[in-house]
């Protein structure tokens, strides 16, 4: 069963809080193809030595909403309104 998401948006917040740095130091994103994004696209490393969480959401709508309140009310780097409605995951 796929999480809410208040759930989604609560892990990812923890999960940036627990490396101690800055949300403005983060970026969040909508794909749907988490692994070619994250790893090729943006370079992060899978050791998680930068760190990266992905989660996948019901809907594309989900998945905005959640990057909409981290991009503008939380502060994190990253556009609205890009990625993809296939699959969305964060």
């Amino acid at each position: 069963m796929l999480k809410t998401t208040d759930q989604i948006a609560l892990e990812i917040k923890n999960y940036i809080l627990d490396w101690n740095k800055p949300f403005s130091s983060w970026y969040v994103g909508i794909t749907a193809e988490s692994d070619q994004r994250v790893f090729v696209a943006h370079g992060v490393r899978k050791d998680n030595r930068h760190g990266w969480i992905t989660r996948e959401c019901q809907s594309a709508r989900d998945a905005r909403n959640i990057e909409e309140y981290f991009v503008n009310t939380v502060g994190t780097k990253g556009d609205v309104g890009g990625g993809d409605d296939k699959l969305p995951v964060l």
